[in-house]
């Protein structure tokens, strides 16, 4: 099964890192996905436009948690 993405379409007082929090649940290793698959969207600056479409890809195999360990 191909993995597929979704469009969202942002409403008043959204932003990128909100959208990926909401609809990912996190946004430390999506924030860059969803910013590669909408190329402009930093264009418009912290807060969306109202009806600005952003693709949200599937990540579920692409994205990985960082496991470091900064102390043992």
């Amino acid at each position: 099964m191909a993995n597929k993405s979704i469009q969202y379409r942002s409403i008043q007082g959204d932003t990128v890192d909100f959208i990926c929090w909401h609809y990912y649940g996190k946004t430390t290793g999506v924030l860059e996905k969803v910013l590669e698959a909408n190329p402009t969207l930093a264009e418009y600056g912290p807060v969306l436009p109202v009806g600005t479409l952003v693709e949200l890809p599937s990540l579920s195999t692409q994205v990985t948690a960082n496991t470091e360990v900064l102390w043992a």
